[in-house]
């Protein structure tokens, strides 16, 4: 079975309890400390097995692997790969059926992560997500005022609602190259100061 781990928290010393999301399902699983495992890390993508035991309510992960990509040598990458994958557990933590479309948008996004703009991909990740869950924003109307947006240029606040930019007291990004984004998930017309300001607000949660 393969798998992000979206979560890692220590417990006992160093044991620890990891949120895996798979291909299907969101997984809590226990993993022992102990001088024979190798490390891993929040968003390493691994190979494992589940066992389980009546004298515990959660499985225990064994036979780890950990499926690397090269860009992991690159800490300002990893540490923005870090930022992003750790949105993904409190936005999935109520659901264990989830479905092959997070793993899929993740394993995509980590193996464009050491070629293009880490960000970049983020924030087109960030669109594949809200329209895959029906959240894509009204672009003809500002979230604040409900009122028609007749400007060139849009503030985008969490969620990617559209705002202006009187209203929203943030940066603004070009509005045709924001309805690109979201209507066809790609961020080709945006700037890179754009893409930092989209890559903000993507932190404040998806």
């Amino acid at each position: 079975m393969q798998g992000f781990i979206i979560r890692l928290q220590r417990v006992k010393d160093e044991d620890l309890i990891l949120a895996i999301l798979t291909q299907e399902r969101l997984e809590t699983l226990y993993r022992f400390y102990g001088a024979r495992h190798g490390t891993i890390n929040l968003g390493h993508m691994i190979d494992f097995e589940i066992e389980h035991s009546l004298k515990s309510s959660i499985g225990r992960v064994y036979d780890v692997i950990h499926l690397g990509f090269p860009w992991l040598l690159d800490p300002s990458r990893t540490r923005l790969w870090h930022y992003f994958i750790s949105l993904f557990y409190p936005h999935l933590r109520e659901s264990e059926e989830t479905g092959g479309f997070y793993f899929a948008l993740l394993k995509d996004a980590a193996e464009r992560w050491g070629t293009q703009n880490p960000k970049r991909v983020a924030v087109e990740a960030y669109a594949r997500l809200l329209r895959y869950e029906g959240r894509t924003p009204d672009r003809k109307h500002c979230f604040f005022c409900e009122s028609r947006i007749h400007d060139p240029s849009v503030s985008l606040i969490r969620a990617f609602q559209y705002a202006h930019t009187d209203c929203a007291h943030r940066s603004a990004v070009d509005k045709h190259a924001a309805d690109e984004l979201l209507k066809n998930q790609s961020a080709l017309f945006l700037s890179d100061e754009e893409i930092d300001t989209l890559w903000t607000t993507l932190l404040e949660g998806l």
